[in-house]
């Protein structure tokens, strides 16, 4: 913490500190959060969060460009090093800006668009009926099986022959299972549609080898830049050569103005740091924590939807244990354990008093948590929904908590 910050407003520096020790002491494992590196939070905290830079490297409405173009460029050239790309985009301020910007560059508003239907794992972004995706474009939804719940392709191609997508989505937040992305790209050639493949949550699986790439496959790819790629929060589109000019005018000057060009920094010091061996055994240890972590958890009564994992994620039917997603999130977060609240495939409870808690690994990997503490962790939860109306055992469990936490230091908080 900047004693400078704490000088200038005193109000705000406490309340970063208090976040700092919360997320030092708590099992975090909601699975789209991560730690970031030092390195990483020193890029987005730097000078850079000074200059606008409206437009492209080489090509800027504005004077004083000499060393943010050659960031930029450093940034899309790791993307497209690391991910396999002929394209890269890295100015989108987050995930569901790059998924408009695709959606502008490719697809006419009215157009049919298909995705994974929100209650069933996917995005907002990809034709929920609320967000701009279902407002703007003609969307039709996919859902996956209601015995497996795992994604049938034969199903899928049945909709998309009968609809004609523009576009086809793969990609969720609440999936976890393997992405098919080679059966999804054999779909859309036969309808003639764009296969965008949207890696937000895995994108750092894929990087390091735990979970197939979209390339070849997909002609677009879209990501966030947190998550288990563990950079700051922005977002990238990754594509064919074909698509680059029409993706950035998309981006640029159609939907946004100057880039986060400290944000753009930190990304590129996030893509060098996975492109290393020691990311590449990281990403494989969020998926055997996971799989680790579903297997005692099973092992102590609780129903994971799909019966497990492939990826970062769990998504846990709490209702089997006689409470719902929203209090079993709180009973969770009292015992100092963070979760969300999450629908379920076929949930028949509302949205904001679901059925289900999603959980993953990628905190607590880049803690240097394994295996062997993911018993522990099943223990705690279910010890902590087993209590969940015994303040004593709750506040019992959360010290316990704290106290395994301080020999797993969260990188880049220094907590003293």
């Amino acid at each position: 913490m900047s004693s400078t910050l704490a000088q200038t407003d005193p109000e705000i520096a406490a309340l970063i500190r208090s976040e700092e020790a919360r997320q030092a002491n708590e099992i975090r494992l909601i699975p789209s959060e991560n730690y970031v590196s030092r390195a990483v939070l020193e890029a987005t905290g730097s000078v850079l969060t000074n200059k606008y830079s409206e437009g492209y490297p080489g090509r800027r409405y504005y004077e004083g460009q000499e060393f943010i173009d050659q960031v930029e460029t450093i940034a899309i050239d790791r993307a497209k090093r690391l991910f396999g790309a002929e394209h890269a985009n890295v100015q989108p301020y987050s995930g569901s800006p790059a998924n408009l910007a695709v959606y502008l560059a490719l697809a006419e508003p009215g157009s049919p668009v298909m995705g994974l239907s929100l209650p069933f794992g996917g995005h907002l972004t990809h034709g929920w009926k609320v967000n701009f995706s279902g407002i703007l474009y003609r969307a039709t939804q996919y859902e996956v099986d209601p015995v497996t719940h795992r994604i049938d392709l034969s199903r899928v191609r049945e909709v998309a022959l009968r609809e004609r997508p523009r576009l086809i989505f793969t990609g969720g937040t609440a999936y976890p299972r393997i992405w098919d992305f080679e059966g999804f790209a054999s779909i859309a050639r036969e309808v003639g549609a764009i296969l965008v493949a949207d890696i937000a949550h895995i994108a750092g699986l894929v990087v390091g080898g735990a979970h197939p790439s979209p390339f070849p496959h997909a002609e677009v790819v879209t990501t966030t830049t947190h998550k288990t790629l563990r950079g700051p929060r922005g977002g990238m589109i990754l594509s064919k050569e074909a698509h680059g000019k029409a993706i950035d005018r998309a981006i640029f000057p159609t939907l946004q103005g100057g880039p986060h060009n400290h944000t753009t920094a930190a990304i590129a010091v996030a893509l060098k740091e996975a492109a290393t061996d020691e990311f590449r055994r990281y990403a494989r240890q969020i998926v055997a924590n996971a799989q680790a972590l579903a297997s005692a958890l099973v092992e102590r009564g609780f129903k994971l939807i799909s019966g497990g994992t492939d990826n970062h994620l769990i998504l846990i039917d709490v209702t089997a244990r006689g409470t719902a997603g929203k209090p079993a999130a709180r009973t969770l977060q009292a015992a100092g354990i963070e979760t969300n609240y999450n629908t379920i495939p076929f949930d028949p409870r509302k949205p904001m008093d679901p059925s289900g808690v999603r959980i993953g690994t990628p905190s607590i990997t880049s803690r240097g948590m394994k295996e062997e503490e993911m018993a522990k962790i099943a223990e705690w939860m279910d010890r902590a929904l087993r209590s969940a109306a015994e303040p004593a055992a709750l506040a019992k469990v959360r010290a316990e908590v704290k106290e395994f936490c301080g020999g797993f230091p969260a990188p880049g908080i220094r907590v003293a």
